[in-house]
């Protein structure tokens, strides 16, 4: 049977959320030009943009996947392939359920880093598990209510007597863990109870857009231009993933770093944006750390993968 490698980074932000800076134009373009073939946007509690973005990521000629970092009672949640915003505050289980049952996927962002909102072990679903005991956490970094999106049919709130439903990956390479402990830890966990691993750049700027990054395998596709959305949900859900990024960039290294201060210039020049005067200081200081991020990574990379091993 024919097969295809798709290229995916699962976890970034635009501007749509509250922490996010980017137009997600621009990061669909960005996306594009450094060998991505999806780019999922995972804004902070609204799911706004990562709709728009995933209609129009054709045009980019990218696969357009919707999703949303959602805001549980005991950490943040990926919802990847959902195009509605899901409840705001339930369990993880509650909420890794919901997202399951609109056939989406459940993806743990950055497990256990509690500074990041990050869940903790003993709160993922898994068989067996008490994941609705644990006292609840603060949800989110973001002001309460701001920018919140709700879903209008949320559904009834099923309790923890209900049938637990297990996560459908673990995020086992954050792009911005970087002493690499946390990320080790969510790669042994992901082994013990077989779940698929995934890599994510986290990004909130355009450079770190693809730092880190997924590869899938689709079964029976000749292209990536057969590849649907649905494959990708359903590659994910069957484990064919590696990660690539090892908390540096590998192939992708220079035209994250020299590419983007120059392709956020030009695409505000184009649009005529009305931030184009901040665009263009916070292209000036891209520009000058630019030089000094990619004269590091050489050293970030041995250390890096070093400690991977380690």
């Amino acid at each position: 049977m024919s097969s295809v490698t798709v290229s995916i980074d699962p976890h970034v932000h635009s501007e749509g959320s509250y922490d996010g800076h980017e137009p997600v134009e621009l990061i669909l373009e960005h996306a594009a030009e450094i060998g991505l073939d999806a780019v999922v946007i995972t804004d902070h509690d609204v799911i706004r943009e990562s709709k728009r973005a995933a209609e129009i990521a054709p045009e980019y000629g990218l696969i357009g996947i919707p999703g949303v970092e959602v805001s549980t009672a005991h950490g943040h949640l990926l919802a990847i392939g959902v195009d509605r915003m899901p409840p705001r505050g339930r369990s993880y289980a509650q909420t890794v359920r919901w997202i399951r049952d609109r056939g989406g996927v459940a993806i743990v962002p950055h497990p256990f880093q509690r500074s990041r909102h990050g869940v903790r072990q003993r709160n993922i679903p898994t068989p067996g598990s008490a994941a609705d005991a644990d006292e609840p956490v603060a949800a989110d970094g973001a002001p309460e209510g701001e920018g919140v999106e709700a879903d209008p049919d949320p559904g009834p709130d099923p309790g923890p007597a209900a049938a637990v439903a297990e996560v459908d990956a673990i995020e086992v390479f954050n792009a911005w863990l970087f002493t690499g402990y946390r990320n080790r830890r969510a790669r042994r966990f992901a082994a013990e109870h077989g779940y698929p691993g995934v890599a994510a750049s986290d990004a909130h700027h355009l450079q770190y857009v693809g730092r880190a990054f997924t590869e899938l395998t689709v079964e029976g596709a000749e292209s990536v231009r057969e590849v649907t959305a649905d494959d990708v949900l359903a590659a994910i859900r069957r484990g064919t993933t590696s990660v690539e990024g090892r908390r540096a960039p590998i192939r992708m290294a220079a035209k994250h770093y020299v590419g983007a201060a120059g392709r956020r210039s030009a695409y505000y020049a184009r649009t005529g944006a009305a931030r184009g005067a901040r665009a263009t200081k916070r292209t000036a200081v891209d520009g000058a750390v630019a030089a000094k991020v990619a004269a590091l990574q050489s050293v970030h990379r041995t250390r890096r993968l070093l400690s991977w091993f380690a």
